[in-house]
């Protein structure tokens, strides 16, 4: 049986409410029809109370003008008191009124469910414009509703609205070209120089947005999180950013450690105010500092070009081997044959394109057939692909060995000595 409503501009007696079920001895019976308000449920059949004091009984009796039945209960039926809110006219619409009238409105928990996930969407919408001007981001987007990050980091909808806003403003802008300082950048996109402060919500989603969009690798700490920024042009601090070289040139500096054959470390700052103006038909990328010291030891002024990512590739590597194939040298890259070198060669295959230097498929099962003695070391971590050769990785998982690249410097110099 649905409750009927009078017209709503009928209103509530409310000295005589207060006075028939706004009592002390009533409120069980108030509390009982609220919460069946707030969970949906009609205010029809019976509520009870268990052990009730004669004053909860005498109050029952009074409401309905009759004496309540006996027992260890006090059991009310909920029309009978709508029917007298209605009768006396004391609530001419009825319980439901009444309760609100003495408790405050009434939102069901469905409807404050339904309204708080409206409330989420509208958090999260900066996202969808986000990703109609920047389609690569779409990913990213996806996973940030689904894991929920930018709502713990906000905790109610409408700073999480402010939030996913700014960081959305600051992922259009970049990345930054040319590069920037990350308080000039907070100042001028966001308008406060440590709006991308360590530690902020802000910053926690702005630098996954912009991982995201450079393809930087995952990691920690603060040398990580300086490298994260700079690999979306927003530079922390442009010195601690480095790449070791051999004998490239285009720079006066560059030029005077090249004829000394001496390995010469550039910063970011140095690549980004004065970076080489000329570039050698061909370059090598190593990914580890020995081969290039080894072939500063043996080739010194005599090694061909070289360049060493000295393990995952920093700003300051990335950013040299981008302007080396601006000015047109063409790019040629070894690592270590596991799936952590794999894995920083696609870092580097996806900002500038190269060619493998003895770094396929069929050198790495050359490399492990000669890799008897020590014997090699078993593969550990992630699996990854190798786009510029998918039958590398295919190989790798097969044999199932690492090859460092320390292992392979015989060819190496080999190759740098002949030039081939």
């Amino acid at each position: 049986m649905e409750l009927n409503h009078e017209p709503e501009n009928e209103v509530v007696d409310g000295p005589r409410l207060t006075r028939l079920l706004g009592t002390p001895d009533l409120v069980w019976l108030v509390e009982r029809a609220r919460r069946r308000l707030l969970t949906g449920q009609p205010l029809t059949g019976s509520v009870s109370l268990s052990d009730p004091t004669p004053a909860q009984r005498a109050a029952v009796e009074r409401l309905l003008a009759r004496a309540p039945g006996g027992g260890r209960s006090l059991t009310v039926r909920l029309e009978a008191v709508d029917a007298v809110l209605r009768r006396s006219g004391t609530s001419p619409n009825g319980l439901a009124a009444a309760v609100e009238a003495l408790t405050g409105p009434v939102t069901s928990l469905a409807q404050t469910r339904q309204e708080e996930e409206h409330a989420w969407k509208r958090a999260h919408a900066p996202l969808d414009e986000l990703v109609a001007t920047v389609p690569a981001l779409a990913e990213w987007a996806a996973r940030i509703r689904a894991n929920g990050l930018a709502r713990r980091l906000g905790h109610t909808p409408d700073a999480t609205l402010g939030l996913l806003t700014g960081v959305c403003t600051a992922l259009r802008a970049l990345p930054a070209v040319p590069v920037v300082s990350l308080p000039a950048f907070a100042a001028r996109v966001l308008g406060w120089a440590h709006a991308l402060d360590d530690g902020t919500p802000l910053a926690t989603l702005t630098l996954s947005g912009a991982r995201a969009l450079t393809g930087f690798h995952d990691g920690q700490g603060g040398e990580w999180r300086r490298e994260a920024w700079a690999s979306a042009g927003l530079l922390r601090d442009e010195l601690s950013s480095t790449v070791l070289t051999l004998n490239l040139c285009g720079t006066p500096a560059l030029d005077r450690m090249a004829g000394d054959g001496e390995p010469c470390v550039l910063t970011l700052r140095q690549l980004t105010r004065r970076p080489p103006a000329v570039a050698a038909p061909m370059v090598r990328i190593c990914e580890n500092p020995t081969v290039l010291a080894a072939a500063a030891d043996v080739l010194g002024t005599a090694c061909p070009p070289l360049v060493c990512l000295q393990g995952q590739p920093s700003t300051a590597a990335l950013t040299l081997l981008q302007g080396l194939h601006d000015h047109g040298a063409a790019l040629y890259y070894h690592g270590d044959f596991d799936w952590g070198g794999l894995r920083i060669a696609s870092v580097v295959h996806r900002r500038v394109p190269w060619q493998p230097w003895r770094y396929t498929a069929a050198d790495y099962r050359a490399a492990v057939l000669r890799g008897a003695s020590p014997p090699l070391s078993p593969l550990a971590g992630t699996p990854t692909e190798t786009p510029w050769e998918p039958a590398l990785a295919a190989a790798v998982a097969e044999l199932g060995v690492r090859v460092e690249e320390e292992r392979e410097l015989e060819l190496l110099l080999s190759d740098l000595a002949g030039g081939s």
